[in-house]
């Protein structure tokens, strides 16, 4: 059976760090998924997330990504992008999932396919609410996210 993940990634007593957790709350609340689709609060993961993510044939990565674009632009990466993303460092946690995925390809089971799905950041201050401005366009970084799984041939139900 196919095997997939979203894996939201992020700090939510950062501010807007945490935008990719609360776009994976809201993809759990708002939609069912089959079961070959995992859906991951990797927090501010690192290696002990390389089981979880070994020999899939989809990854799809929600997170804070700076990358030089104002504030609260929504940002896909794919592709010959996706390697860019790590040696560039736009994510605090970055390091620790490259890592994981340069593991992964080192033996051999790394994502068929990646997509990181972002938001630069309007504020990286201590809270736990996200920015007026990243908060408006978390249904952005929701339809990118279920555009991405449509993508790879999966479709979300909406909950009742």
């Amino acid at each position: 059976m196919a095997k997939y993940v979203v894996l939201g990634i992020g700090n939510i007593l950062l501010t807007d760090e945490g935008v990719g957790v609360r776009v994976i709350e809201a993809l759990e609340q708002a939609y069912e998924l089959p079961p070959e689709v995992e859906v991951i609060d990797g927090g501010t993961c690192g290696m002990e997330m390389l089981e979880q993510l070994e020999d899939l044939d989809g990854l799809v990565v929600v997170d804070c990504v700076r990358c030089g674009q104002p504030p609260a632009t929504p940002v896909l990466l794919k592709g010959d992008d996706v390697p860019v993303f790590f040696r560039t460092k736009l994510s605090p946690h970055q390091v620790s999932l490259s890592d994981v995925l340069a593991s992964l390809e080192f033996t051999d089971r790394a994502p068929k396919a990646v997509a990181i799905v972002g938001m630069q950041p309007v504020s990286m201050t201590l809270g736990m609410e996200l920015s007026p401005e990243v908060a408006a366009r978390l249904p952005e970084l929701l339809a990118m996210t279920l555009t991405e799984l449509r993508l790879l041939g999966i479709e979300a139900k909406v909950r009742h």
